[in-house]
């Protein structure tokens, strides 16, 4: 499939369309290796903002926090940063995985499998999905999946950019988890993503179970 960017002319729109796993894990597969480099040169600006807008939520918790779809560590290094020191990973690409072990940004690293939780509910007191549940990625029904794995009054951090708001369908089931008093959004705000292409992106933060 090859890498999504072109050196002169910036990421492709292909970036944020619909794929299969198998489409998706060969691209990630052909773009590992050069994968940091390439966000970083064109403004990836995602995952520091999640990053500080888990931090400012996040309550005091020995347990850790997953970085889910957690790719090269680009998430995880974010997530330090920011104060939070007990970070695991897990991504379904490999090739991804082996760019991220060397870092030593996780204490737990691990190959997931597509289409099922990351862990029983309890386990992470944070799950983080920066740009990964979205048109081109995970598709919508992963965030349902994602709540399942939350125990009562954990977090949730997430990434809409501009084409998956415009698709619709992963609002709606985020809309439907709150609906159902599963989940409840404690912040919201829309900012730069990829300066690249001046991509916004809203990232959100939301609790496990209804507002109070």
């Amino acid at each position: 499939m090859g890498k999504p960017y072109s050196k002169s002319g910036g990421l492709k729109p292909e970036l944020w369309t619909e794929r299969s796993v198998d489409e998706t894990q060969q691209m990630y597969d052909d773009w590992a290796s050069s994968y940091d480099a390439d966000v970083d040169t064109r403004g990836y600006r995602t995952p520091g903002r999640i990053a500080k807008a888990l931090a400012a939520a996040l309550p005091e918790d020995e347990r850790p926090v997953l970085d889910y779809g957690c790719g090269t560590g680009l998430g995880g290094a974010a997530l330090r940063a920011a104060g939070i020191d007990t970070v695991h990973g897990t991504d379904i690409n490999q090739a991804m995985l082996d760019e991220a072990h060397p870092k030593g940004i996780y204490r737990k690293l691990w190959l997931g499998t597509p289409g099922t939780p990351p862990a029983p509910p309890g386990i992470y007191r944070a799950i983080v999905a920066t740009g990964v549940i979205s048109l081109g990625a995970a598709p919508p029904e992963a965030l349902v999946q994602l709540v399942d794995a939350l125990a009562e009054g954990d977090l949730l951090a997430l990434s809409f950019n501009d084409p998956t708001l415009a698709h619709g369908g992963f609002d709606a089931i985020l809309q439907a988890e709150c609906d159902s008093g599963r989940l409840s959004v404690v912040s919201r705000a829309h900012g730069p993503h990829l300066d690249d292409v001046g991509m916004g992106s809203d990232v959100i933060v939301a609790r496990r179970g209804p507002a109070p």
